[in-house]
């Protein structure tokens, strides 16, 4: 079955041919935008005309607002085409809330473009029963209301594609209510069995339809996945007695990978692995003045011995980054590698294309900058001076780490880049690749990481990073789960080789266990950069980065020294992923919802998941209680939902605590008490019950 539906669906074929008259050109005079039975408001959507995407197993909620004049009853369905062409259509159900959205929610476990359109009906036996049931009991034109059932159910009696066993129950049905009074006409209308069978299969008499609708649906790891990143220079290398350090290589840095993945990691991610230039290194904590030592910035692509498509020497060749990601799939890891587009100085670009980057009145070529900062060491690439030639270049880089085995690529700074040429370069690659994951680290206005997102990108950087407080996570994450979630999927990394944050540097180790917690469940995506384990939380003064940065120097760290004596969050790292693993509603988006607390440093949320898209027969439910606040210990009563995982009101259940093992009975207000120093975060199984 290529699609999960939560409520009921059915494959029959529709009652005849249905026109798609919606949603026409609005520039056409005399055309109508509406239908007979109006369809407004089609979900998943985009705007700007975009593709919505989704990945394998994702929950899609389809939604349409539709609705007729006067009583009538309707009907909505959405009819899906997989991939392959074969076709099914799932009964939305109307919303009790007055707003006239129907929805339905199903999950597509096909990689590839589907198609969609929402199809509304005039409900014969609804509006009929409805009306029947009022009018008879009212006394009020019994036989006419009789007589019409009849009809009704004659009609459906003559379609020959109905099975024999229901027509034959209709023709009944019909017959007694034609020879008897309204109490015949009276149980019909209110016949649960009759009206499952029309709800399957509706008579009716009014059509409409929507145009069809691309969904691009994209394979897991585009949606679900644990990312690790690390600098393959600094994993194996070595210090001297002297002081001086070794480069570590990619296939000491392969060694590490068993590591990773027993953390339950999914991705590992390594900064740029190219040649770096030498003209205007950087030393150490972004230093002007670079000694012999300094193996300075990979983000200052390029050197003699060749640009984006070489290899360090220091890391190895060609066969070493082979060997380096046959061995990370041999851990069950895909490889990410780093896509920045940009050259140092001594980049052979520079030579060869000079017209690629922008050059000074004084004959100079301009550096990066990203004011106050600037990036001595890097020239940007002009794409108005030779788009196509540029163009043709980016895509020969992806297409060549493509080809050794590289699926998924960090996208350093894609939003000082024009937004058509990653539309059209996403494209190009992915028409070839349909496997290939591009994840935007853009840092800036939301209209423009909403764009990069809605023009291809698989996955994005966001402002988790800088939201802390309770508030300002709750709306946050209700954004990013309900309102951009048909284009937009969140990595929600904890820190990055660029970003410690103030919450990070004074928050102790409580910050970073909280943040780790809060990471992990809340979205189906997130990373860590090497180091926070280590709860490395030093900045450099004035900034919002590590002192030491890893950007410009070797760390040569003791990652078994540290776990053994306590000084890790590696055994955290192991336990949430494991968690992950275990709960498919961890591994969704758009189930994300938040609840109450008396404290307002006391954050609550749940992720639920129904039973018919668990896998295993039965729902599941999370909820995560954290306390946001690193310094203080936090008592406060948590206030849920609980009809949201089908617990009345007031109604008692159990919870486990996933971290600690502790069981709880718990309702709908509970008592909570989150020492930050101690356990900071409930991450909470909610138990079926008996």
């Amino acid at each position: 079955m290529a699609a999960r539906a939560g409520t009921r669906s059915s494959a029959l074929r529709s009652p005849s041919q249905i026109p798609t008259r919606a949603l026409v050109d609005p520039d056409v005079p005399g055309r109508l935008r509406t239908t007979r039975i109006p369809l407004l408001e089609p979900s998943p959507a985009v705007p700007g005309g975009f593709v919505p995407k989704a990945f394998v197993g994702e929950v899609v909620p389809f939604r349409v607002v539709s609705f007729r004049e006067g009583h009538d009853r309707i009907g909505v369905h959405v009819r899906l085409t997989s991939p392959s062409g074969e076709e099914s259509l799932h009964r939305l159900a109307l919303r009790n809330d007055g707003t006239d959205v129907w929805s339905t929610d199903i999950a597509l476990d096909v990689q590839g473009s589907w198609l969609f359109r929402f199809e509304a009906f005039s409900d014969d036996f609804a509006t009929w029963a409805h009306a029947a049931a009022l009018k008879i009991a009212a006394g009020v034109d019994v036989p006419v209301m009789a007589a019409l059932g009849a009809d009704l159910l004659s009609r459906a009696a003559g379609e020959k594609d109905r099975p024999a066993a229901q027509r034959k129950r209709l023709l009944a049905d019909a017959v007694a209510m034609r020879d008897g009074d309204g109490a015949a006409a009276l149980a019909v209308a209110a016949d649960a069995a009759l009206a499952q069978i029309f709800s399957d299969r509706p008579v009716t008499t009014l059509r409409s339809a929507t145009p069809e609708r691309v969904l691009a649906v994209d394979r897991v790891a585009a949606g679900v996945g644990a990312w690790y990143e690390f600098f393959p220079r600094s994993e194996g290398a070595r210090r001297s007695k002297d002081g001086s350090v070794k480069s570590g290589t990619l296939r000491t840095a392969a060694k590490r990978l068993p590591e990773v993945a027993a953390m339950g990691f999914d991705v590992a991610y390594l900064v740029p692995i190219h040649p770096i230039g030498t003209t205007n290194r950087k030393g150490r904590n972004n230093t002007l003045v670079a000694d012999a030592a300094d193996p300075g910035s990979p983000y200052a692509i390029g050197a003699a011995e060749g640009g984006h498509d070489a290899i360090h020497p220091d890391l190895g060749t060609a066969q070493d980054f082979r060997a380096f990601v046959r061995a990370a799939r041999k851990e069950g890891l895909e490889v990410a590698l780093d896509l920045a587009l940009q050259a140092s100085p001594d980049h052979p670009w520079v030579t060869e294309h000079p017209e690629w980057f922008t050059t000074l009145p004084d004959g100079t070529i301009a550096y990066a900058e990203n004011p106050p900062k600037k990036y001595q060491d890097i020239y940007p690439l002009n794409f108005d001076n030779d788009p196509e030639g540029i163009s043709a270049e980016m895509l020969r880089v992806v297409q060549h780490w493509v080809a050794q085995g590289v699926k998924i690529f960090r996208v350093d700074n894609p939003h000082t880049k024009p937004l058509q040429f990653w539309e059209w370069l996403i494209a190009t690659v992915n028409a070839a690749d349909p496997d290939v994951i591009f994840l935007a680290e853009a840092f800036t206005r939301p209209a423009v990481m909403r764009a990069l997102a809605a023009v291809g990108f698989q996955q994005s950087y966001s402002y988790f990073t800088w939201r802390n407080t309770k508030a300002e996570l709750e709306e946050f994450l209700t954004s990013v789960s309900q309102e951009t979630s048909d284009y937009m999927r969140p990595n929600l990394f904890v820190n990055t080789h660029d970003i410690l944050t103030e919450y990070l540097q004074f928050g102790g180790r409580a910050a970073y266990r909280i943040r780790a917690c809060i990471a992990a469940t809340a979205g189906p995506v997130y990373g860590v950069y090497a180091g926070y384990e280590l709860f490395e939380n030093v900045a450099r003064p004035g900034s919002e980065e590590n002192i030491d940065n890893e950007k410009y120097e070797y760390k040569v760290r003791d990652w078994n020294g540290a776990e053994a004596r306590g000084d890790s969050l590696a055994p955290l790292l192991r336990r949430l992923n494991g968690i992950r693993a275990a709960h498919p509603a961890l591994r969704q988006l758009r189930n994300f919802s938040a609840h109450w607390s008396d404290d307002d440093a006391v954050l609550v949320y749940s992720k639920h998941l129904d039973s018919a898209f668990t896998g295993t027969g039965k729902a599941d439910t999370i909820i995560v209680v954290a306390n946001v606040d690193p310094h203080s210990v936090r008592e406060t009563t948590v206030h849920l939902d609980t009809t949201q995982w089908n617990v009345p009101l007031g109604a008692s259940f159990e919870v486990e605590d996933l971290l600690t093992g502790a069981v709880w009975t718990w309702s709908d207000h509970n008592y909570v008490r989150l020492d930050a120093f101690a356990e900071p975060v409930h991450i909470l199984k909610v138990r079926e019950r008996s």
